[in-house]
């Protein structure tokens, strides 16, 4: 353990007026276990940026529009946010590591399929398999990380949080070498190494266990089916529905995404009020400050994949290169977000949390005006650094800050909740670029994109300190101030 962690700082005092107990001597070591958590996670990320750069490819091998390849990467968004809350509630049955073993179980099975597949519909099958099982060992990994005590918490989720956002930044680079290497199918299959890394996690399992062995008194009823339904429709009608003039989606298809649209949200809120242990619990939504610290982070995922997005392209015009080279070109960029996550836990000793996710969405606001700006390859990469470090930051402080919102039997159900609300907003984020690009020029997309992170910014600040509502003392870093 670090000098750091041994040292501390000041005791915090509780609502309650007592003192918070030290961490406990036994807990897994921080920095070890985020090495290892974030190891895990590279495949995933790598597979959202990566098969950007191959979808020309598929197009031509599988004789269909380059348009509904975007299916591609919006199945995997989908169902990985999707999948994040029904990992959420899984663990208060099963520890993460059993949890996390399902998901790179699912996740390699889909990358097989996806990457085997002889027609788009099966590709698209295997990829909506392989989100799944991503979204699951996210939560997974999360969950893990999140259940540690104090300073260990946050410089793990730091750590994470570097590991994601380099891979998710690097995605560009490694799709384009492996397309141009080996082709699309390598790049589909990718997350299938999650398989070797699970193994060379397997002696931490122990730590896995014990770090996330926390209360899980929770309900243990079974699982609210209607109420996963019609948030899945809701999601994946928004997903459908900013992408449907990119697709070509009919209109009359399109009307009809948009009424189970909004019936989904009619029934989601029944739900909600009808069944209040459902799928989405309404005391972990109407937990003050939760939907808040979901809209910022999901707002900051959408500036900065809808800059992943776009950014291999512009640069690839800019400079009349190819994928391979805007992959290296990008890669400094990517870098950003190793000194985001070790920054991450500085600024929450200093500012609430908050405020840190407040400033993370303006340095996203910024990157993303930088980028809808820009003429050359420098400015653009400077901008999706910028929107790297609000992604790598926001990302850490958000999922350590979500426990602090709600009851300790519910901290599960609410990183799962709050993971959706990410993903989802990382995935609204290619799609809002992708259909306003065939409207609108695209640096005007990209202004459009800009005024997400910009929402996000003003919630930041507007929302104020709350105190620790957990029933745990350990909550020693990130609390709201």
């Amino acid at each position: 353990m670090s000098q750091r962690t041994r040292q501390g700082t000041a005791p915090q005092t509780l609502p309650s007026g007592k003192a918070p107990a030290p961490e406990r001597s036994d807990a897994p070591d921080g920095r070890r276990l985020g090495l290892t958590l974030g190891m895990l996670v590279l495949p995933m990320y790598v597979a959202l940026g990566a098969p950007s750069v191959a979808l020309p490819a598929i197009g031509r091998a599988l004789a269909v529009p380059f348009g509904a390849t975007a299916w591609i990467l919006a199945a995997w968004s989908l169902t990985s946010a999707l999948a994040m809350p029904v990992a959420g509630r899984l663990l208060v049955r099963w520890n993460p590591f059993q949890v996390l073993v399902a998901g790179v179980v699912a996740l390699a099975a889909g990358s097989v399929l996806a990457g085997a597949a002889p027609t788009l519909s099966l590709v698209i099958v295997g990829r909506l398999i392989g989100g799944a099982g991503a979204g699951a060992t996210v939560i997974a990994v999360f969950a893990a990380a999140a259940a540690l005590p104090g300073r260990q918490r946050i410089r793990t989720l730091g750590i994470i949080a570097a590991a994601s956002a380099t891979a998710s930044g690097c995605g560009t680079l490694l799709g384009g070498a492996v397309t141009t290497w080996l082709g699309w199918r390598a790049v589909l299959a990718i997350p299938v190494l999650a398989l070797p890394l699970l193994l060379a996690a397997w002696p931490s399992r122990h730590a896995l266990t014990q770090s996330g062995s926390g209360e899980r008194s929770g309900s243990t009823g079974r699982l609210d089916i209607v109420g996963a339904a019609v948030l899945s429709v809701l999601a994946g009608s928004l997903i459908t529905l900013l992408q449907a003039h990119s697709v070509g989606l009919p209109a009359s298809v399109t009307l009809v995404v948009a009424a189970a649209g909004v019936l989904a949200a009619v029934g989601l809120r029944w739900r909600v009020r009808s069944r209040p242990d459902g799928f989405v619990p309404r005391r972990v939504i109407a937990s003050r400050g939760f939907l808040t610290a979901g809209l910022i982070g999901g707002t900051v995922f959408a500036g900065y994949y809808g800059v992943l997005f776009r950014a291999p392209s512009l640069i690839q015009q800019a400079t009349g290169g190819g994928p391979l080279e805007a992959g290296v070109l990008l890669v400094p960029a990517a870098a950003c977000s190793v000194l985001a996550g070790r920054l991450v836990g500085t600024l929450t000793d200093r500012f609430s949390g908050w405020r840190v996710s407040a400033g993370l969405a303006a340095l996203t606001v910024v990157g993303v005006l930088v980028v809808a700006v820009s003429t050359g390859p420098l400015l653009i990469v400077v901008g999706t650094a910028l929107t790297v470090c609000g992604f790598a930051g926001a990302q850490a402080v958000l999922v350590n800050l979500a426990p602090d919102l709600v009851a300790a039997d519910d901290r599960d159900t609410a990183q799962g909740l709050l993971n959706f609300m990410n993903a989802l907003g990382g995935g609204i984020g290619p799609a809002a670029v992708a259909g306003l690009s065939g409207i609108v020029p695209v640096p005007v997309a990209l202004a459009v994109l800009a005024a997400l992170p910009l929402a996000g910014l003003v919630l930041g600040l507007t929302q104020r300190p709350t105190a620790d509502r957990r029933s745990t003392p350990d909550a020693t870093c990130g609390n709201p101030r």
